[in-house]
């Protein structure tokens, strides 16, 4: 014998709110790009400074989720209108404060304007730095640094997809000058069996993007604020027990 009509219909309506609500919990989405030394690939495995102090807050937390290296742009983008992102490593800075949700400092970070040493450029100020071609990177805090400043893409600035690509660029003379966070153009430079201290020039540091804040992890909007607190509680004891401290170390 059939169940009556009106059980069966709450039984429907009980299945639908359970698929809603699996469908409403998207899996943690990790994204990041190849800036090395913080995150990059190696051997087919994502690693670097950054990577691994997200790995250990992930540990911390008791979670576990796949990080997805691909270029910048895009992982912006799906950080900025995704739910349950995770992206590093990102510069908090005014522009982006209100975009994103913010777990904490993974990580320091020094910002130049390079030049070569063997086609030196000087610099007194920013404003020095128009009329020359300057290598960028798509979507990326210097980039976008440089045009809320009145630099444009396709005209001073010369965007690309890689880091490694605008070294090429400086070294072929294609550019001028090279944005760069430090450790990544002292990367860089030593990974094409160069030293920098012979090869690069900062032609002018930038301490607007240099703050004590550092390079961060943050989560996008929509992300629920339990899963935002438990990282940033993850960050802190990883932070106090010494294990943050320890993976700089290594790196540094």
């Amino acid at each position: 014998m059939g169940l009556p009509l009106n059980r069966l219909l709450m039984w429907g309506v009980l299945m639908f709110l359970a698929a809603s609500a699996c469908a409403a919990e998207t899996p943690l989405r990790i994204v990041t790009e190849e800036l090395p030394p913080y995150n990059m690939t190696q051997n087919g495995r994502v690693t670097g400074m950054s990577t691994e102090v997200v790995q250990a807050v992930l540990k911390e937390v008791g979670m576990d989720a796949p990080i997805q290296p691909m270029p910048w742009a895009r992982a912006y983008e799906l950080a900025l209108n995704e739910s349950n992102v995770l992206i590093y490593s990102i510069v908090r800075t005014p522009a982006r404060e209100s975009l994103f949700q913010w777990v904490g400092t993974i990580g320091p970070t020094q910002w130049y304007i390079y030049s070569l040493a063997d086609r030196p450029v000087k610099l007194d100020s920013l404003a020095d730095a128009h009329g020359h071609q300057i290598a960028t990177v798509n979507q990326d805090v210097g980039e976008q640094y440089l045009v809320s400043k009145g630099f444009r893409i396709g005209e001073e600035l010369q965007s690309s997809t890689k880091y490694e690509h605008n070294y090429r660029k400086l070294k072929v003379d294609h550019v001028e000058l090279w944005i760069s966070n430090e450790l990544n153009a002292l990367y860089l430079t030593r990974q094409n069996g160069e030293d920098p201290d012979k090869v690069l020039i900062r032609s002018l540091p930038l301490p607007e993007l240099s703050s004590s804040d550092g390079l961060s992890m943050a989560f996008s909007r929509k992300t629920s604020a339990e899963t935002v607190e438990k990282f940033r509680v993850g960050l802190e004891t990883i932070r106090r027990n010494g294990v943050y401290d320890a993976i700089l170390r290594k790196w540094l």
